[in-house]
């Protein structure tokens, strides 16, 4: 048997004094009220606009539209869609030195309901939907569930939605089947025991009063929908409406040294990336924060990674900054630049450590994690950090006193995973993934440490003072 030596990293709850304790335990209460709050990429970044605005931030629409040059100190932001947010403070050096990110993505697993979500079968009103990223699908039924969204109408209105998270709120759910009908399911593999066409979300059973009408239960649940919110059925095909866990997050465990929340992957990544950029004035190199949507489901569209969304942005940050603007600069900038893929990884559990390999896991309560490479098997599809980029990091860490740590996604041939970081890499840039280390990870309730997530936005703000 292979020896275990993970004890060269320290756990960091043996540093803390009783005043940096309670540092951790404030950061850990901010960000378990914004989980508990913010649970869909539209909410957060709208929530991440705003706040950044009280910091100082300015948009970077308004400043292109007012023809106003950004110099060293400026705080400006630029979002898409409402989906993805970039965060700059603009630095002393010319922005073709390269620029130091911090790269989270701010989607997670979910359902979503389908264009045309809403029948009636046996007197009961049911939502049909469709998987958002990867799930294990058995985990999503009896759940109490909420609904979080937008409906825009043909004449442009837009309604935000939310039902499920006050205490007067009715939750809705998945059913599954009792035991004692369940023989023939138990004998299905997990994968198939709950179907993605069978995760329909059941919402009502009262019909209107006129028995001459079809449907009557669906009809009540449109009727209600229109009385509390104006729209018709018809605007459920320009709706983007998530299906998410309801209730908020929670301190875990009994010494409350953990926080269970829907979402950790990636949100708890930006949070800790975002309170890290608020805490920067004066910087030497430009520093970034990138909040992107569809990670889950390869960052690709308008929104995704693979948009040419931070690539145009930057390019208006160059031209607002330099007397001449010119691609070179743009292809200078982006490949002399240095980032932190901020990505979330497995920790190690010990109710099932078959996957894992012990010395290559990493562990609660040691640190910010990161990862030389992700990908899956032969590293397929991974970002692999140089070891020179590697030893810098070591270096930053280390004066900064931020307990770190490193860790594979599991064993080699279990499987594997992957993140923004190859994306950015493309470039020519120095990247490597690194974040917090979570149970559960893409359950609809995850666990992380809170030392970890301390240690984590630590790391992230030596990382854009000092790359």
């Amino acid at each position: 048997m292979k020896e275990c030596l993970t004890k060269k990293y320290e756990y960091a709850w043996d540093k803390y004094s009783e005043e940096e304790l309670k540092k951790v335990f404030t950061l850990s209460e901010n960000y378990r009220n914004f989980m508990s709050n913010f649970k869909t990429e539209r909410e957060c970044a709208n929530e991440f606009v705003r706040l950044a605005k009280e910091n100082g931030y300015k948009d970077l629409k308004e400043i292109i539209k007012k023809d106003k040059k950004l110099k060293a100190g400026d705080k400006v932001y630029a979002e898409h869609m409402d989906k993805t947010v970039a965060l700059f403070i603009i630095g002393e050096n010319p922005m073709e030195e390269g620029l130091n990110i911090l790269g989270a993505h701010i989607d997670s697993p979910r359902l979503d309901l389908k264009q045309n979500p809403l029948y009636e079968n046996t007197d009961l009103a049911l939502l049909e939907t469709h998987y958002y990223g990867g799930i294990k699908k058995y985990q999503w039924v009896t759940l109490p569930l909420a609904i979080h969204g937008v409906v825009v109408k043909e004449d442009g209105t837009k309604i935000n939605m939310v039902i499920g998270e006050d205490e007067s709120d009715p939750v809705v759910g998945i059913s599954d089947l009792l035991i004692h009908l369940a023989k023939d399911q138990q004998d299905k593999k997990l994968a198939k025991a709950i179907e993605g066409e069978n995760l329909n979300i059941l919402v009502g059973s009262i019909p209107i009063k006129d028995k001459d009408t079809k449907d009557r239960v669906r009809k009540n649940i449109l009727k209600i929908l229109n009385e509390k919110y104006d729209i018709e059925e018809e605007d459920f095909v320009s709706a983007e409406l998530e299906i998410v866990p309801a209730g908020k997050a929670r301190d875990y465990g009994l010494d409350k040294s953990m926080i269970m929340a829907y979402g950790h992957d990636d949100r708890i990544c930006a949070y800790t990336s975002f309170e890290a950029m608020m805490k920067l004035q004066n910087v030497k190199n430009t520093c970034v924060t990138l909040l992107v949507d569809k990670e889950e489901i390869g960052s690709v569209g308008a929104t995704g990674m693979h948009s040419r969304f931070f690539e145009n942005t930057v390019s208006e940050i160059i031209n607002l900054t330099s007397h001449k603007y010119s691609d070179l600069k743009l292809r200078r900038c982006l490949s002399n630049s240095k980032m932190l893929s901020s990505d979330v990884t497995a920790a190690f559990d010990p109710n099932y450590p078959t996957v894992m390999e012990k010395k290559n896991s990493a562990y609660f309560g040691k640190g910010i994690v990161f990862n030389k490479y992700t990908g899956s098997r032969g590293k397929s599809g991974s970002n692999d950090a140089n070891a020179e980029y590697v030893a810098k990091i070591r270096r930053i860490m280390k004066k900064h006193n931020v307990s770190w740590q490193t860790s594979e996604l599991g064993k080699v041939d279990q499987g594997g995973g992957g993140t923004i970081a190859y994306i950015l890499a493309n470039y020519g840039m120095e990247v490597i993934d690194c974040g917090i280390a979570l149970h559960n990870m893409h359950a609809p309730w995850e666990v992380a440490s809170k030392a970890d997530i301390y240690e984590t936005m630590r790391g992230y703000h030596a990382f854009l003072t000092e790359a």
